[in-house]
Parts: structure tokens; sequence; C-alpha cells
């Protein structure tokens, strides 16, 4: 998932003119200070974290594509044995790569339009940090920072925006890939140790690839599994919360209703515990960001961006599950 540091702006009466421009769009660029030096990336770094986040996910894609191609249910069990069968047989790396680098693609489009956003904006960002784990997924998702001050709701709403809408052009072709390699077996669905959600935009897609078919019935190709990990990356972060992609997309449409629509959002996730327990932690998480850094700019955005802010709210709608994982 990603997640960005937005520093606050400064009282309007602290600006100074050479380095405040409330309409980078239109020619200007935007830094906190022309003085002070950009701070370096360190791009070993980023590389590291990149080939560590490769290798796990692709030892988890090696298990993946181990059960599908014997026909067997998810197993944790089976998850855990992927890295000690690597260990043995470092070949075996080759049968996860259509799950990694699926999956890797969407966290980099997402990122990385984050990323292109800002610097077009001159907006001081980092590149992507991925961060490696040897979970379900084999990663916690990637992030970037935004090291300077945003002083214009347009650049805040075009930063925030760019990333969700990156990462679902890119998830999309990768589900109805994954789903053309889909196989049908009865009851499949039911069994293993963990059950994963049917988000909308998936129902909608397996409709029209195996019409008549029980949703449960359907195995999904580990390409399809990656397009999901993206599907729900892409829900948590336009949750309209805090300074998630979700809140920036919200607090430069409606900065006045950002408190009480984060604050409600926030409660919302109490309750949806019942279907996923796993909500109450994403809520404790998001209660210590649910304030966002005040962005003195009364500029409209424009036709153009609220219609973008709908697409968002569409795709969130398609992305969005009750319950992601069950057992």
């Amino acid at each position: 998932m990603s997640s960005q540091e937005f520093p606050v702006s400064p009282e309007p009466t602290e600006l100074r003119p050479a380095a405040y421009f409330p309409y980078p769009e239109e020619g200007f660029g935007q830094t906190t200070d022309l003085r002070e030096e950009r701070t370096r990336d360190r791009y070993w770094l980023h590389a590291l974290l990149f080939l560590v986040t490769l290798v796990t996910t692709t030892i988890v894609g090696t298990a993946l594509e181990y059960d599908f191609d014997h026909n067997l249910p998810f197993q944790i069990e089976h998850t855990l044995d992927a890295y000690v069968r690597v260990w043995h047989h470092p070949l075996a790396l080759l049968e996860g790569l259509p799950f990694s680098l699926t999956l890797i693609t969407i966290l980099l489009a997402h990122e990385l339009g984050h990323y292109l956003a800002a610097v077009y904006y001159r907006v001081d960002a980092s590149l992507p940090y991925f961060l490696p784990a040897p979970t379900l997924t084999g990663t916690f998702g990637a992030f970037i920072r935004i090291r300077s001050a945003i002083y214009s709701k347009r650049v805040l709403f075009d930063i925030g925006v760019a990333g969700p809408l990156a990462g679902f052009v890119f998830l999309l072709p990768a589900l109805m890939v994954g789903l053309a390699f889909s196989k049908v077996i009865p009851g499949i669905g039911q069994q293993g140790d963990v059950h994963f959600g049917m988000p909308l935009l998936q129902w909608l897609l397996q409709k029209a690839v195996f019409p008549g078919a029980a949703t449960g019935d359907i195995y999904l190709h580990p390409v399809g599994r990656a397009a999901w990990i993206g599907i729900f990356a892409t829900a948590l972060n336009l949750l309209p919360i805090g300074q998630l992609d979700g809140g920036h997309i919200l607090y430069a449409l409606a900065e006045r209703k950002h408190r009480a629509v984060s604050s409600g959002a926030l409660a919302a996730l109490v309750p949806l515990a019942l279907f996923w327990p796993a909500w109450l932690f994403w809520a404790a998480i998001l209660f210590f960001g649910r304030r966002h850094p005040v962005v003195y700019d009364m500029s409209d955005l424009g036709r153009g961006r609220r219609q973008l802010g709908w697409i968002a709210l569409i795709v969130f709608a398609l992305c969005f599950t009750f319950s992601p994982v069950g057992t």
C-alpha cells in the first residue's frame, strides 16, 4: 500500500515570495525553500528493498503456482514450505515470477503515479520504498515520502489521485489475464485455510468470463491473485481518512467536510470488524493519522478534477470488500 507524508504548510504570513507558488500547474515550480538543498535519495536502499521484495513475493508465487497446478486449495503451510523448497531448489523461483512480477508492477505503477506527479510539480519526493515481508503476500506494499510542503489543493489532488488511478490501469488487465487462465473446480472456494473476499470488480469480470459458474467454484490463477492484492491495496488507500490517498482527494475537493467524513469513515471501520476483525487494527493505525495538514489555498479545482474525484470514488466502490480475507 502507499503512504505519503505531507508536511504542514506554514501560516500565510510566514510565506516567502521566492518560495511560494500557489499554482505550479500554470508554469511555476514549488519548493519549501529555494536555499534548502534537496535531500538525496539513497538509491542503494531503494534497490535493496525492491530486490528483497521481489524475492519474497516470488517465493509466495511458487506456492500459489504449485497449488494451482495441482488443484489444491490455498494452505498457509504451503507458503511456509515454499521458503524451504526454494532454498533447496532455487530454480523453483521461476514458477513464482508471474505472480511476483504482476504484483510488483501494480505496486510500482501506483507509487510512480504519485512520484511522477510530484516531480511534475517540483515537489520534493522520494523514490518508492518497497516493504518485503514473509507474509501470505510477500510484501507490506510500498510508499513514497513527500519531503516538502504542498501549498496548492490542485497539486495535492493531482498527486493524491495519480497513484490509485495509475495502479488501477495496470491491475485491471492483470485481473482479466488472470481470469483467462483461471479454472472451475466445484467447491474450491470453500476449501483451504484462507478464503479471499470478492470485490465488485472481480465479481463482474468473473460473470463475463465464466457465465453460469458459481463464484465459489472459480480457482483464481496466481496472476489474478496478484491483481486481487492490488485491488485490496487500492481500496485501502482510497478510504477517505486522514492522509490516505482518499483523504488527500477529499481534502482537496471539500476541505471543510474532511474532518467529519474522515471521522465517520474511521468509525465505520469498527462495526466492519464483524466481517473482518483486522478492520480494528486498521482503525487503530489510521486513528493517529486522521488529521490532515492545512493547505492555505482558496482556488477552485475545476470541473475536470471534480470529475476525476468521481472516477476515484467509482474505483473505490469497485475495489472495496467488507471481508477481504476470511478463515
